[in-house]
């Protein structure tokens, strides 16, 4: 399991090795960890490209949420904040990988750290002693250095009145965001906003939609990518327009607080198709703002672009049957789902059945956007369906859960007990519903030397539309 070997290096590297990573600017721990520097009270990603340090006055930390608890403020230059989750934290089965993912999709801000526990099965105090143990920073600062990344991004690509973006970002009052925005960027909001040169485009009236750069680690596959997407988009919820190379991906959202429109682009920024780039260009149109910071993790997990491809690329590219593969095509990805609970009854049904579904039974969009017409119905609306029903009534009354929180063994083991779940169902529903990176595929030799990313071992072997 990926929980009992680390996918990243974090335990394993000494402050040398990781003053060594800050001193050649290695793109490749960029989220893995931070470091402040006590001179400056600024703390940045390791391939910040300011003047190196002193060793003396470099501190190390495993979140950003830890180098702001210690006081340092995010580096102006290189965006700390703004970097791709850890991908040891995204792919751990454990509980303090459950309670990121959770977090990340906003249940701190929805429902509190009594919330969060209850959904762990721990109590609040051993939650928040677990994540400090191992992260630096408990639950609430957690939310709380992802609040503040929402908070920048809002003021900085729409014309939102300050007060509703503090709402928006799931602060409390408008005391705790503008303390909240000093201690983190060390400016005003109304400073942050009119900062220059921040490369996150100009200001947009929220009718627009809010543009985003979803960051990535290493190179990123990104034909493979649309190729799958386009081949299984949804008619009505779903679509992918443009020429290969230039394509544009749009999908609709049931969200916490509202519904919602994501789009992203295949292009590179400014160079170009291919697996450079550091980044996706993206889009996000919500009925509800609080529903933004789910939004943004939801399509970060339909793209896997929270991976860590250099860990991928070392382990199956050792084996001599995937060498020349992962030689040919750096950064692959595993993608996961945006709407987990939709893509485990989308496989049940087949793309021609859930089509039907989705237009008799899926929720109408007030302004229908393209082809984009319905959101996806929920499970309950679905537990008479003659092959679906069984699936969507465990979704239903939470039998089976595919939250990003959720267990992935328990869950594995209730949708195998759930009629109509095959073994091939069950193992793509487990790759993508619940982001297991490690899932034998049913009709693939299992090689136990390419654990813990077997489902990336699948996505060499198959075609990249399969």
């Amino acid at each position: 399991m990926a929980d009992t070997e680390s996918v990243q290096h974090t335990r394993l590297l000494d402050e040398e090795t990781r003053y060594q990573a800050v001193s050649s600017r290695d793109a490749r721990f960029d989220g893995v960890f931070f470091f402040g520097v006590a001179t400056t009270g600024i703390y940045c990603r390791p391939s910040c490209p300011a003047v190196t340090p002193k060793r003396r006055n470099v501190s190390f930390f495993p979140s950003a949420a830890a180098a702001q608890g210690h006081g340092y403020r995010a580096c102006r230059r290189c965006r700390p904040d703004a970097v791709p989750g850890s991908a040891e934290w995204n792919v751990r089965a454990d509980v303090v990988g459950r309670a990121v993912r959770m977090i990340g999709d906003g249940v701190v801000d929805r429902e509190g750290v009594p919330g969060l526990a209850a959904r762990l099965g721990y109590s609040a105090r051993q939650v928040q002693r677990q994540l400090t143990a191992e992260l630096g920073a408990g639950p609430v600062a957690l939310a709380r250095a992802q609040r503040a990344h929402t908070a920048r991004l809002l003021l900085q690509t729409t014309g939102l009145p300050v007060t509703e973006i503090a709402f928006a970002s799931g602060f409390a009052s408008v005391r705790q965001f503008n303390d909240t925005i000093r201690a983190v960027y060390a400016r005003t909001p109304t400073e942050l906003r009119a900062e220059s040169g921040t490369g996150a485009g100009p200001r947009t009236a929220l009718a627009a939609g809010v543009p985003l750069r979803l960051a990535h680690r290493g190179p990123y596959a990104r034909r493979e990518v649309f190729d799958l997407l386009a081949a299984e988009a949804l008619p009505g919820v779903e679509e992918v327009v443009g020429a290969p190379g230039a394509r544009t991906y749009r999908r609709t959202l049931r969200l916490p607080y509202g519904t919602g429109i994501v789009s992203v682009d295949e292009r590179a920024p400014g160079r170009g198709n291919g697996t450079d780039g550091g980044w996706l260009d993206a889009r996000i149109h919500l009925t509800e703002l609080r529903d933004l910071t789910t939004a943004v993790q939801r399509l970060r997990r339909l793209l896997d672009l929270d991976a860590d491809p250099y860990a991928v690329a070392e382990r199956l590219g050792a084996d001599p049957e995937l060498a020349a593969e992962v030689a040919a095509r750096p950064g692959v990805r595993s993608p996961g789902a945006a709407e987990p609970e939709e893509f485990a009854l989308r496989t049940l049904l087949g793309p021609t059945e859930a089509a039907r579904v989705a237009a008799d039974r899926g929720t109408p969009l007030e302004t229908p956007c393209g082809t984009l017409t319905h959101v996806f119905p929920e499970p309950a609306a679905l537990t008479a369906h003659p092959v679906a029903g069984p699936l969507a009534a465990a979704l239903a009354d939470g039998t089976v859960r595919l939250d990003p929180g959720a267990d992935r063994t328990a869950s594995a083991a209730a949708l195998a007990a759930v009629p109509g779940v095959g073994p091939e169902a069950l193992a793509v529903i487990r790759t993508r519903a619940l982001g297991d990176p490690d899932v034998p595929s049913p009709d693939l030799p299992d090689h136990p030397s390419w654990r813990p990313w077997r489902s990336y071992a699948a996505r060499y072997l198959r075609p990249a539309t399969t």
